[in-house]
This record gives structure tokens, C-alpha cells and sequence, in this order.
């Protein structure tokens, strides 16, 4: 299940970023937070505590005038948001260590991948070893660089709360919002510049709220 559920994530979101959609790509995992804040509280009984709660409610509200904004139904958004969201709901409760888990969805994965690779390369529609040796190399690493962060990300579900994780995954698509702006020229509107500053202050006081209730304990 993890398998489908990241495999899908990665294609979407690959997807995305090579049709231009950067912006929408930010906006689903601005929303991947509360999704795994929302699975926290209904699957694992996880409990908030008021600033937490205000915090939330501040995110919800800066998403939802996001989503509003763009007068169309974000259906790649969500769709990142929910596969995602589940991917870590999922990972957190299998016993299953990081690694192992991380080692089998690649070799399940490799099966399709490497049969969509063949395809491609017999079409001539192929990059990997056809396209210049940086290339190459940089397809290549693209590889570590995406699965080291998902295996810290793992580790990171076996050792804290599932809300947490969700406040902490603000930064990502922070990210990608400053990328599609300062490097891809995306048009920044007032909308997504509201945005924008009401999840960073969400995270700003949850974090603040974290940090008081350690040192009270």
C-alpha cells in the first residue's frame, strides 16, 4: 500500500513540476500538513492543545483562501496532500524499521519503473544514457536526492507525533513556493502572498506552543 501510495505521489508531482504547475505543487503540500494533523487526531487519537488548535485553525484559513484564489478545483493538490498523508500515517503504525521499508517500496517500485524506462528508451522518447553524460548523471542523482529525505522522513514518523511531522513539513513547500517565484518566474498575487505569511505564522506559533510545553515537562 505505501508503495502505490508514494509511487503515485512521485509521478503526480513529477508531473507537475515538468507542466508548469509549481505553484499548485506547493499548495498540495501546504495542505499535506493538515491532512496528517487530521489523520493524527482520527486514527491515532491525538490530542491538541489550544495554541495547537489556533495554529491549525490559522493554517486551515490560509490554505482555504489559497484554494479559493485559484477558482478551480485543485485536484493535484489534493491529490499530492491525501497520498502523501496516508503514506505517513501508514509508515508510522506498520512495524516496519525506516530502511527495510524504504528498501522493499524501491524494489517493488523498480519492477514498473524499469519496464516504463525500456518503453520510453524503444520509443525514442528516452533521456537516461541517450540525452549528454550530465544529464545522465544528474537523472541519476536525482534518485539520492529524493530518497534520503523520505528516509529521514520515516524515521521522523517513528519518533514523533504525527501533528508535529505535519507542522514541521511547512518548510518544503515553502520551498518550492520561493522556487516557482525567484527561480521559474511564476507570478506572485496577493493571494498567495497572504498566503503564505498565515502558515508561516501558524508554524511560528505552534512552534513557540512546542517549545513551551517541553520546557513546562
Amino acid at each position: 500500500m505505501t508503495t502505490l501510495l508514494v509511487g503515485c505521489n512521485w509521478f503526480l508531482f513529477i508531473w507537475a513540476i515538468n507542466g508548469g504547475h509549481i505553484l499548485q505543487t506547493s499548495l498540495g503540500y501546504y495542505i499535506n500538513p493538515l491532512v496528517n494533523v487530521l489523520l493524527g487526531v482520527i486514527f491515532l487519537r491525538e490530542r491538541l492543545r489550544r495554541l495547537q488548535t489556533a495554529a491549525l485553525a490559522l493554517a486551515f484559513g490560509g490554505v482555504f483562501y489559497l484554494t479559493v484564489s485559484y477558482g478551480q478545483f485543485p485536484w493535484v493538490s489534493l491529490a499530492l496532500a491525501f497520498s502523501f498523508g496516508f503514506y505517513a500515517l501508514i509508515r508510522k503504525v506498520a512495524p516496519v524499521s525506516p530502511l527495510v521499508g524504504l528498501t522493499v517500496e524501491t524494489l517493488l517500485l523498480s519492477v514498473p519503473a524499469l519496464t516504463y524506462l525500456v518503453y520510453l528508451d524503444r520509443m525514442g522518447a528516452g533521456a537516461f544514457l541517450r540525452a549528454s553524460g550530465a544529464t545522465s548523471l544528474l537523472l541519476a542523482g536525482a534518485a539520492l536526492m529524493t530518497g534520503l529525505p523520505l528516509l529521514l522522513f520515516t524515521h521522523g514518523t517513528k519518533r514523533l507525533h504525527l501533528t508535529t511531522i505535519g507542522f514541521l513539513q511547512y518548510i518544503a513547500p515553502s520551498c518550492t513556493f520561493l522556487l516557482a517565484i525567484l527561480v521559474y518566474d511564476e507570478p506572485l498575487h496577493a493571494p498567495q502572498l497572504w498566503t503564505f505569511i498565515l502558515i508561516w505564522s501558524a508554524l511560528a506559533l505552534y512552534s513557540w506552543d512546542a517549545v513551551r510545553h517541553y520546557r513546562n515537562h
